[in-house]
């Protein structure tokens, strides 16, 4: 028997034997696992750094949680959440400030401290967006995915993601204008 499924995922049979601590069918799992989640950090992150990442960290924690999994069927979507919140931790990280790149352009001090504090303000008020609004937010405008792909990824049709990212823009830019 195949130990992968029409979609190429890894076979439900492996899945559970996984889960039960088979450590042949945990490396067979996240071997098979791995373009797929590669895929979906490609999708999902903002830079191939950053899908790479994601996608590493993505398979440690399959290997590391497997037993956690409730359904042997639902690796799929479990394994898009963990991408896709990994993606999300990362550009949170990048916001504040935490994975600064030095663009080689000389900065001044002051400028810096400047850039700094609007980009925490910005991410502020962000992170006070209701989760769904959120997710839209910096897929679309963060990330810079187009409005299909963010829809098809969050499972919304392209008016409802439209309409997220409409008050999503509306609320920062309140926000924005209230901490003035």
């Amino acid at each position: 028997m195949d130990a992968v499924d029409r979609d190429g995922w890894p076979r439900e049979t492996l899945v559970a034997a996984a889960q039960g601590g088979d450590p042949g069918a945990i490396a067979a799992l996240v071997s098979g696992s791995h373009p797929h989640v590669q895929r979906f950090a490609r999708s999902l992150c903002a830079s191939p750094e950053d899908a790479e990442d994601s996608a590493q960290e993505a398979l440690i924690i399959l290997y590391r949680k497997i037993g956690t999994l409730r359904a042997s069927g639902a690796l799929a979507s479990w394994m898009f959440r963990i991408v896709r919140n990994e993606c999300l931790r990362r550009a949170r990280r990048a916001w504040r400030g935490d994975d600064l790149a030095h663009s080689g352009a000389v900065v001044s001090a002051e400028d810096d401290v400047l850039q700094r504090l609007e980009a925490q303000r910005v991410a502020a008020a962000i992170a006070e967006l209701p989760a769904d609004q959120r997710r839209v937010l910096i897929m679309r405008d963060i990330q810079g995915y187009p409005g299909r792909a963010v829809a098809d990824a969050l499972g919304l049709s392209t008016p409802a993601m439209k309409s997220r990212l409409h008050r999503a823009r509306a609320a920062v830019r309140q926000l924005l204008l209230d901490a003035r």
